[in-house]
């Protein structure tokens, strides 16, 4: 089965080959530009390929109920030539192939759960903390929509004792994505994250919000895992300082031997950040059905 996979990022656009056991034979990058630039090189590749579906994880705010009058758009993003784009059309139209279609959240987390070492597992979520903050979430064996696609990045937070910031989110000010995505650390501390890495306080107050966040989480969505991943979580040294604020500000509320597990309840990615890529091939799988 050939498999053809779109993650597609505000950045960049990652395109790859695979097939059903996520197994990526062939990948590119092309820089996201204006879609009458990047969208016919893309489709292009995977004519090429001679893809039987396709599954896209994109960047949003996105339409992914099927049935929704909009179902497949790019919604109002900032980034304006995309805004209302009928990205699923196209690729159905161009390619003559069914079309998976979710958020590059969920796509992460299906492709933990697919391919990844919490594949036994039917509640789980993926924090990304890059660029911005974007949660995808998987309950009771499939990807969560409701309305439309969960936007947990844009939680309110408890403000650390010691955070004089006024937050960097242009509609919330301090939600979580304001105070603890990349650009938000990059403007409090006047420094990129990787020049501030042996830095204490940074990754302190940061692992604040992030276990703050995912105690929030786990008492509305009550996960049997969650994941962190995002270019913020390549400064390893957090996490077990994650652990031990979640811990801390859990104050013994919930007695569950998996949640007390705290190592193995909050965790990393497992895909060496092929999950998004992985997650894309199984929505495409998933089009066939």
């Amino acid at each position: 089965m050939v498999l053809g996979a779109l993650e597609a990022g505000g950045t960049k656009m990652v395109c790859a080959i695979g097939n059903e056991k996520g197994e990526i034979l062939d990948r590119i990058s092309i820089p996201t530009k204006e879609p009458d630039t990047t969208l016919p090189e893309i489709l292009e590749y995977f004519k090429k390929h001679k893809v039987e579906a396709l599954g896209i994880a994109c960047f949003g705010p996105i339409d992914p109920v099927k049935g929704s009058k909009t179902y497949g758009k790019i919604m109002a993003t900032p980034k304006l030539p995309w805004q209302y784009f009928d990205i699923v059309k196209y690729f159905e139209e161009g390619l003559g192939c069914p079309v998976g279609f979710d958020t590059d959240v969920n796509g992460s987390v299906l492709g933990e759960v697919t391919y990844g070492d919490s594949k036994d597992l039917k509640n789980c979520l993926y924090i990304t903390f890059g660029t911005g903050v974007g949660v995808g979430v998987y309950l009771n064996g499939s990807l969560h929509h409701g309305l439309t696609h969960p936007e947990g990045g844009h939680i309110m937070m408890k403000r650390h004792p010691a955070d004089k910031y006024e937050g960097r989110c242009p509609f919330h000010k301090d939600c979580l994505e304001g105070l603890a995505a990349g650009p938000a650390i990059e403007a409090r501390w006047g420094a990129k994250g990787y020049e501030l890495a042996d830095r204490e306080e940074v990754w302190e107050m940061e692992a604040y919000y992030i276990a703050q966040a995912c105690l929030d989480y786990t008492m509305v969505v009550s996960p049997e895992r969650i994941i962190l991943g995002g270019g913020v979580m390549h400064q390893e040294q957090m996490l077990p300082m994650i652990r031990q604020k979640f811990t801390q500000m859990l104050a013994g509320y919930l007695v569950n031997e998996r949640i007390q597990d705290v190592d193995n309840y909050i965790t990393l990615y497992s895909l060496n950040d092929n999950q998004g890529v992985m997650g894309c091939l199984k929505l495409a799988e998933d089009a066939l059905k």
